[in-house]
């Protein structure tokens, strides 16, 4: 079993965490998270630092406890650091632009693509074939640039479409010629 609930989560300067009931908040430079936590567990600060404690050492607790310091410790991260994806366009003709709260792709369909960006979430356009998603949120910015992605997802041949930065796209070679 991980043990990851285990280790103390550290509160840099200008980070409070106050957590009332099933309810955990966490206040930095950047803005304020909310994030609903399961009852039963007990939350110790002390010396710039959260400790988290299960009450029993069933399978259930186990993985509550692990869940609830990584979901805690993604917050103090992204009310400190924010939280960022990147996505790559590749294909001739493939572009993306931001104009106002709508990212604009066009992606060689008859039409364009208009995606609604949500609130929470700022989307930047340094260049037509490259997409920055940034938040507070992991959670939110992790699936908006996955709701982008699936507008056209990269294709094993040429590899032209919507991919992360850091994704490799595995290659199949096209058809042989005949003898």
């Amino acid at each position: 079993m991980s043990r990851i609930g285990n280790n103390p989560i550290r509160i840099p300067a200008g980070v409070t965490i106050t957590v009332d009931g099933d309810t955990c908040v966490v206040n930095g430079p950047k803005g304020e998270l909310r994030q609903h936590v399961p009852a039963g567990l007990v939350y110790e600060q002390a010396e710039g630092k959260l400790v988290i404690k299960r009450p029993d050492e069933s399978k259930p607790m186990k993985a509550r406890h692990g869940l609830v310091r990584a979901l805690i410790a993604n917050q103090v991260s992204g009310v400190t650091k924010g939280w960022q994806k990147v996505l790559l366009i590749e294909g001739v003709g493939y572009r993306a632009a931001v104009k106002g709260r709508v990212l604009d792709l066009q992606l060689q369909y008859s039409h364009p693509v208009n995606y609604e960006i949500p609130d929470g979430v700022t989307i930047e356009c340094p260049e037509p074939t490259k997409i920055i998603v940034k938040g507070l949120d992991k959670q939110q910015v992790g699936q908006v640039a996955a709701e982008i992605r699936a507008y056209r997802k990269p294709e094993p041949y040429k590899g032209k479409g919507i991919r992360y930065d850091d994704e490799k796209i595995q290659r199949k070679a096209g058809k042989a010629a005949g003898k």
